[in-house]
């Protein structure tokens, strides 16, 4: 029995499409009923989704009924089909595609086995066994850059952090990369300041002001690169967001300039 193919409108978009995308890829067939290649096409898609049922979503937006869904993602010609992963258009084509090519399409927007290794890894509760799912993940893909992260923060959070430092080196540099690297670099500060130190007591308690108190009153007195790269691994840390960082970048800069 084939799966029923589902029919999105401008409505519904959003949870059938974007927020199921988080879960599995969806791929989405916008058509018209006058199109005589969306009908050809049409039925391929439905056969190739339907081997691929549980792995992956097929839904299809009428472009005449949802005008500003064909808008919003640049339908330009029909039938044009779009994959969506955690949010957004991974994959794309335009026309009638053969199956073989459909079926090639499919494969390459599907979670390989080191994406589901790392998904894994991530959605474990026992330490333990993530660790094991990420470096299996690594084992299919050694750039896999979630199973990268996630067993990065693990080594991070058990002090084992050469050997962190070394997998996020084959990463480029993004928020994520920043913020873990920034991380090492407290917990290493941490251990040489020693116990009682505001900075190691931060690590524990996760209460950063008084160590954001202690760095800034060193930049004041001089000692201004090595407490103010601290400052900025600390707010790498706790995110552009947090108000401590939003109240001790201001006063960091007052300080330096």
């Amino acid at each position: 029995m084939s799966v029923p193919v589902k029919d999105v409108a401008e409505t519904d978009f959003a949870t059938e499409v974007i927020q199921r995308s988080y879960e599995r890829p969806v791929v989405v067939d916008f058509w018209a009923a006058w199109c005589g290649p969306c009908r050809t096409l049409g039925p391929v898609l439905e056969r190739v989704a339907d081997s691929h049922a549980g792995d992956v979503e097929l839904v299809k937006v009428d472009v005449d009924a949802n005008p500003r869904l064909a808008d919003a993602f640049q339908v330009r010609g029909i039938p044009a089909v779009k994959a969506f992963r955690n949010g957004a258009v991974v994959g794309e084509f335009v026309g009638a595609y053969p199956e073989e090519a459909v079926k090639q399409f499919f494969t390459s927007i599907l979670p390989t086995g080191a994406d589901r290794l790392a998904a894994a890894g991530a959605s474990s509760n026992d330490p333990e066994e993530a660790e094991r799912s990420f470096r299996r993940a690594l084992e299919d893909d050694p750039g896999h850059r979630e199973a990268i992260l996630g067993l990065s923060e693990l080594l991070a959070d058990r002090g084992d952090l050469e050997e962190a430092s070394a997998l996020l080196a084959r990463l480029p540099e993004d928020a994520d990369v920043r913020r873990l690297k920034a991380e090492i670099e407290l917990i290493e500060a941490a251990r040489e300041a020693g116990p009682g130190d505001p900075l190691s007591a931060a690590g524990q308690n996760g209460d950063w002001r008084p160590a954001l108190e202690q760095l800034l009153e060193e930049v004041r007195e001089g000692d201004r690169e090595d407490a103010r790269q601290k400052m900025v691994d600390i707010f790498e840390v706790l995110g552009p967001e947090h108000e401590l960082t939003r109240e001790y970048r201001t006063k960091l800069a007052a300080a330096l300039f």
